[in-house]
């Protein structure tokens, strides 16, 4: 065996014993027979082991050489431009291609663009060396060799519609269809340039899954034109990463558009009980409660709003703030939502509660809450829901906006109407106007109103009586406006 396959059989990357020869030879040669073959050998081993990476996802910008093999997934139009200083122009194909770990554009160049027109196709496998540089999208890759490779195969699908599960970084031309979870105003801000930017957000599902979408500039708008429920397809959009997390992007290539169709979304959610301080996760429930918006003033002098709701489910409820436009949901008791990317902290009396901010999603799902058979079940017996805490009511609000900094105040707001009953039988009556009335149950507010839960109804009961929250009480007054005007309060 000579010195050449000795450190040849040492390599461990894709490549054949007559490639590693040549490149040897062309190493003693560019050396000028200050290295023998075996050193040369040894050189062309490290250069090649340098350059070839396990998968897409090892491609980094800054590195002199990528060597991969991937799918071509899908084949952009060729472009001119001129060169500077140059009379010829010169010209530039995009080729979408991907493996097992991701995906990646490669930029194919003059003659390559001419032959990755005429040549390439969907579908093929190619084995590619470049140079990868940071682009407009994430990582490209310069190419500046490539060959097909019929002999290995690629586990990738090649579609022109995708599922969220399928996206991964670097993806462009990405279609996909889903339905519209959560809108985001359309905001504006300054480029380096003086030009003023505008974007916005979407949230989209389907059945495998949850993405944010980012419009950018012409774009923007359309934010505002669609409601959450609807079903729309991205069209032309681009994968990239934020906080670890995967986005769609949508510049002025791309569009948005309601479609016909039926997408299911089936939202994955932890539950309540398992819950724990500094988390960010997914929950889903029933509405119990829902407090009044309050607006209050930051320290920077803007004005801040928020609402306070009480979501239950299977295991245990939880209060969950609503900041900033999440306030302005039109949510309410007996309504089914699903809440992703909520934030767990610290809430009243070393409680815990959700904090839904800017990146959270807030979706009212169908609900129940109008039925009979929602609060008491087919046969008349109460179902799990008519079981609810004594403590499910909202504490008036001491919440922190997570994306502001700032408290909201507390002990303010009436959680409610005063006469809103959970769980209770659908036929029993509200207490009329001008009726005396006396009324036994947990503080779950307090303050003026004070609010009290007695396991089926909140009362809103009007009185300055000095009572903490979790404490049994008993107020005995006339009802006005479905509010207890307390004379007292024992």
């Amino acid at each position: 065996m000579s010195d050449i396959e000795g450190v040849y059989e040492d390599l461990e990357a894709d490549v054949s014993l007559e490639e590693f020869r040549e490149a040897v030879e062309a190493k003693v040669e560019q050396m000028g027979g200050l290295a023998d073959e075996e050193t040369a050998a040894m050189l062309v081993a490290h250069e090649v082991g340098e350059s070839e990476v396990g998968g897409i996802a090892d491609i980094e910008p800054g590195m002199e050489e990528a060597k991969f093999v991937a799918k071509v997934l899908s084949i952009g139009e060729k472009r001119t431009f001129e060169r500077d200083g140059e009379d010829e122009d010169g010209q530039v194909v995009n080729v979408e291609v991907a493996d097992e770990t991701g995906s990646v554009r490669a930029a194919f160049w003059d003659d390559h663009a001419e032959a990755a027109i005429e040549e390439l196709e969907e579908g093929q496998v190619l084995r590619i060396k470049g140079r990868p540089k940071e682009g407009f999208s994430g990582v490209e890759v310069s190419v500046d060799d490539v060959e097909p490779d019929d002999d290995t195969e690629v586990d990738v699908q090649v579609s022109d519609t995708y599922a969220i599960e399928d996206l991964s970084l670097g993806l462009s031309n990405v279609n996909l269809v889903g339905l519209l979870l959560d809108t985001d105003s359309v905001r504006t801000f300054d480029r380096d340039d003086g030009s003023e930017g505008k974007v916005s957000n979407l949230v989209l599902g389907d059945s495998t899954g949850r993405i944010r979408v980012t419009l950018w500039d012409e774009q923007a708008d359309l934010a505002t034109e669609f409601e959450p429920g609807v079903t729309v397809e991205v069209v032309d959009g681009y994968v990239k990463e934020r906080d670890g997390t995967l986005e769609l992007h949508v510049g002025n290539r791309g569009a948005v558009e309601a479609v016909d169709e039926e997408v299911e979304y089936v939202p994955e959610s932890t539950p309540i009980e398992d819950v724990e301080i500094d988390q960010t996760v997914d929950l889903a429930g029933v509405v119990r409660s829902a407090d009044p918006k309050r607006t209050f003033d930051r320290d920077d002098g803007s004005e801040g709003q928020v609402r306070n709701i009480r979501v239950q489910d299977a295991t245990d409820d939880i209060r969950v703030a609503l900041w900033g436009e999440k306030a302005d949901i039109d949510v309410g008791p007996g309504d089914e939502v699903a809440l992703g990317d909520v934030e767990i902290q610290d809430g009243w009396q070393d409680d815990l509660e959700a904090s839904a901010g800017w990146q959270s999603t807030i979706t009212v799902l169908e609900s129940d809450s109008a039925d009979t058979d929602a609060a008491g079940g087919e046969d008349g017996s109460s179902d799990e829901n008519a079981g609810l805490s004594a403590f499910a009511g909202d504490d008036g609000g001491n919440g922190n906006d997570s994306s502001d900094g700032e408290t909201a105040g507390s002990g303010d707001d009436s959680s409610g109407d005063g006469d809103e009953t959970v769980g209770a039988d659908a036929d029993s009556d509200d207490p009329s106007d001008g009726e005396e009335l006396e009324f036994t149950g947990v503080v779950v507010q307090a303050g003026d109103p004070l609010v009290l839960d007695d396991g089926e109804t909140t009362m809103s009961v009007a009185t300055d009586a000095d009572v903490g929250l979790g404490e049994e009480v008993t107020a005995r007054g006339i009802v006005r406006d479905g509010r207890l005007e307390a004379n007292d309060v024992f």
